[in-house]
């Protein structure tokens, strides 16, 4: 299998990849994206998926095939998206077929024998580590490219007993959710003051309807009318310079105020707090929680879903 080098122009630059925190943590990626992500010219070893730099990974998976060596077990682990190579390494424990200095005996009669406790221990700790194919398996730790191979370099290795597959679902939807708001989104290491400034003021404005509409317990209302409330956070922002601290050009305040009310408006439709019944030239946004047609419908719903014989089973 060929794998893709980045071109120098395109890597964030070795002494920045720490500002990153993925780059410090177990990565819970996808086995397809471990092996379709690009290896570093600057550093070998080191990873980049979406611009983030990665070197250690943390998958779940069933495992596939097996094959063991007096120093290490190698298991093919799939995740359903793809099928990657886990080197783990044995320790002293699993090398030894017994406690070094124990005579096989039953111990003293009613008391406790530690050597005895050792070898359960020991046992118990074998049958984590030896895991069998179709049984489940959570490896972590360094990503490696071996004979054109991409493999995992186990630093813990361990099998998941999961008879309910409750471990599963949760991964399902914990690691969807860790692409969404972290790994998907590109990495921006060089902090932007326009643009933390835009943050806030959206942030602030979107406070400032909530406010609005719970103090004056608003049903219905247009854009117009809550576009005044904002207006202190236009004056209040400093004008926008050059990098030899020139005022430059930019959009006029009415602009800046028409487009801080609409990202502040839909930052409320996100959030569930408004909403739009009919899209049309005619902007009225309904609040949902003063909407009484729509606490009716819900209750209908739900009067009618508890009809049902499911429901009266229960």
């Amino acid at each position: 299998m060929q794998f893709v080098t980045m071109e120098p122009k395109d890597e964030t630059p070795f002494m920045l990849w720490g500002l990153d925190p993925v780059f410090s943590a177990f990565a819970r990626l996808y086995i397809r994206d471990i092996l379709q992500m690009t290896e570093s010219t600057q550093v070998p070893g080191i990873y980049f998926y979406n611009s983030h730099p990665i070197y250690k990974v943390d998958v779940l998976g069933t495992v596939v095939y097996k094959r063991e060596r007096d120093d290490f077990f190698c298991y093919g682990v799939d995740d359903s998206t793809g099928v990657i190579n886990c080197l783990c390494w044995k320790n002293d424990l699993l090398k030894e077929t017994s406690v070094p200095g124990t005579r096989q005996t039953g111990g003293a009669q009613g008391g406790f024998d530690p050597l005895v406790e050792m070898r359960k221990l020991q046992r118990a700790r074998q049958s984590l580590c030896c895991v069998e194919i179709g049984e489940l398996l959570r490896v972590r730790g360094p990503v490696k490219t071996s004979r054109q191979q991409r493999e995992i370099s186990a630093s813990v290795f361990y099998k998941v007993d999961d008879p309910v597959m409750a471990a599963q679902i949760a991964w399902m939807m914990e690691v969807p959710e860790l692409y969404r708001q972290c790994y998907d989104r590109p990495l921006q290491l060089q902090s932007n003051n326009t643009s933390d400034a835009s943050v806030s003021s959206i942030s602030k404005a979107t406070n400032i309807i909530r406010d609005f509409l719970n103090q004056k317990s608003v049903a219905k209302f247009r854009p117009y009318e809550v576009q005044d409330l904002l207006q202190p956070l236009i004056l209040s922002q400093p004008p926008a310079t050059s990098g030899d601290q020139e005022p430059v050009a930019g959009p006029s305040g009415c602009q800046q105020l028409r487009q801080l009310l609409k990202e502040a408006l839909k930052t409320l439709q996100d959030e569930g707090l408004i909403y739009r019944k009919v899209k049309s030239q005619d902007e009225v946004y309904s609040v949902t929680v003063q909407d009484k047609e729509l606490v009716i419908a819900v209750k209908d719903v739900i009067r009618q879903d508890s009809k049902r014989e499911k429901c009266k089973s229960n």
